[in-house]
């Protein structure tokens, strides 16, 4: 079964580029998407396809958090975020 739309693969394509011990924001991903596609940035849809992301581990959404830095917006729980 195929997973998710072109935009959502483009956005879990781009949490593969996150290296362990590095995060990044949800704006920067938006960014890199709109870059990548010439497509304004849309902060509010990456950040949905980030939320929809089932492969949580191996394509690494936990690395991406608020602008400010903090945690936030992870499914499985900001315990686990913070843990992983």
């Amino acid at each position: 079964a195929q997973w998710g739309s072109d935009f959502q693969k483009s956005v879990w394509k781009s949490l593969k580029d996150i290296r362990f011990g590095q995060t990044t924001s949800y704006g920067a991903i938006a960014q890199t998407i709109a870059e990548d596609t010439g497509r304004p940035a849309a902060i509010r849809a990456a950040s949905s396809a980030i939320g929809r992301n089932p492969w949580s581990i191996i394509v690494p959404c936990h690395r991406v958090v608020g602008v400010s830095g903090s945690l936030s917006g992870y499914g499985r729980g900001l315990h686990r975020k913070e843990a992983l």
